[in-house]
């Protein structure tokens, strides 16, 4: 990724207009699949925990999950706000103690946008601000196309080579899985229940 051009006096599409700010929220695709693999890998824990007597008692255990639960409910909570002054990353009202608020950049202090590979092999991108700090643009926002031809609107930063992490298939696939698991699940606490 370059530094910032002269896109920056790129006009917006209609649909694209500068004039409010603009929401980005995490695909419902992505906050589905991901809270029905939470709930298929934890929901049986303590149905096993009952039928086999285990130290960690079922209430507590279920607990934990309703708490973990919560906590990835707000974490997939998370907005982007874009408008012709900065981009901001925030999180629930109620959840934001615990991700520290999220962040925002004035795009004046944006110096460029680089690329980073991940441990799995994707790229994911840093905003560079002024003081030379990173941050991470979020890659998982429903209108991921509109935000990023905003983010070049805005910045001046080209941002043609800019992908998605993660293509929609990816986390059909995963949905697939996640409802095939959950069947397993309910024979699983079917048996647990028997055995009790």
């Amino acid at each position: 990724m370059a530094e910032p051009s002269s896109l920056a006096s790129a006009p917006l599409d209609a649909g694209d207009a500068a004039t409010g700010p603009q929401i980005f929220l995490i695909s419902p695709l992505i906050r589905l699949t991901l809270l029905l693999l939470y709930l298929a890998l934890m929901g049986p824990l303590p149905f096993l925990a009952q039928a086999t007597q285990a130290a960690i008692s079922p209430v507590w255990l279920t607990v934990g999950i309703g708490l973990g639960a919560l906590g990835l409910y707000g974490a997939l909570g998370q907005r982007v706000e874009v408008n012709h002054e900065r981009i901001q990353v925030a999180y629930p009202f109620w959840i934001r103690w615990l991700f520290r608020g999220g962040w925002q950049l004035p795009w004046a202090e944006v110096r460029s946008l680089k690329p980073r590979s991940t441990g799995q092999g994707g790229i994911v991108y840093y905003f560079v601000g002024a003081d030379q700090q990173a941050y991470l643009l979020p890659m998982r926002v429903a209108g991921f196309a509109r935000l990023v031809r905003l983010v070049e609107t805005y910045s001046g930063i080209d941002t043609q080579d800019v992908r998605p992490l993660a293509q929609p298939w990816m986390y059909f696939i995963l949905l697939g899985f996640t409802l095939l698991l959950l069947l397993v699940d309910a024979w699983t606490i079917t048996t647990a229940l028997s055995m009790g």
